[in-house]
């Protein structure tokens, strides 16, 4: 059997009404004026009927804990005691936390009202199925076979073209890089080294006429020289 609670106006047990009365008078939570909280938390406790008598004890115990804080800090306190600790410390440590489950609470109702109202289909439990529902006789099946067999008999094989870019290089030989670095010597005179790399396309092309300026310069045809010119250039060796 579910058990009621009771409800006091707004206040939902003791340290609701103390919340109250501290954001009421506008006051420090830390900093609680005690006697003046408890004037107030007194006279509001004899306005309330409470009929439940847990609850009833538990706005009485809590006026209790408010007078002996009354009275402690009402006793002088001696100077080798300055550090000694408040005694509004638990209570305040209290209201935090209440404060902070409260408002957890409010964020979690106005959860509830959302969703309240949307109302969700609960999964259904499908099994698959997965026989074949069909009816075929025998010719049927042999007369399939034998079409699908035909056409992978006389099916072309994919053109050329469609292969074009996956696989392929071109290559180029050092004997012709050395030909055409001469020929253009012979022509000009004096060819820059950078013009012979302008119009190469692929990385084997600028291998190959690296290696042909280099067996040129080894067997003697042609010379390197760099003098008044913005990039090296090549001659043809007198």
């Amino acid at each position: 059997m579910t058990e009621i609670q009771y409800h006091l106006s707004a206040f939902d047990g003791p340290l609701d009404l103390l919340l109250h009365l501290i954001s009421k008078n506008k006051v420090n939570i830390y900093d609680i004026p005690v006697a003046e909280i408890l004037e107030q938390y007194d006279a509001a406790l004899a306005n309330m009927e409470i009929r439940d008598l847990d609850l009833e004890s538990e706005f009485v115990a809590m006026s209790a804990q408010l007078l002996y804080i009354k009275s402690k800090m009402l006793l002088p306190r001696h100077e080798e005691n300055e550090e000694e600790d408040d005694p509004r410390a638990t209570l305040v440590q209290m209201l935090l936390e209440y404060q902070k489950f409260k408002e957890v609470s409010g964020l979690l109702s106005t959860k509830y009202e959302v969703g309240r109202d949307i109302f969700v289909k609960e999964p259904e439990c499908i099994t698959p199925d997965k026989s074949y529902r069909f009816s075929h006789n025998k010719t049927d099946l042999s007369d399939a076979i034998v079409k699908m067999l035909d056409r992978a008999d006389h099916a072309l094989p994919p053109p050329v073209s469609n292969f074009t870019g996956i696989v392929g290089r071109e290559i180029y030989s050092v004997s012709a890089k050395v030909a055409f670095i001469l020929k253009r010597i012979l022509n000009a005179g004096k060819v820059g080294f950078k013009s012979l790399f302008t119009k190469v396309k692929t990385r084997s092309e600028v291998v190959a006429t690296f290696l042909a300026v280099l067996e040129l310069c080894k067997s003697g045809k042609i010379k390197i020289g760099e003098e008044n010119d913005p990039e090296i250039s090549l001659t043809e060796e007198e």
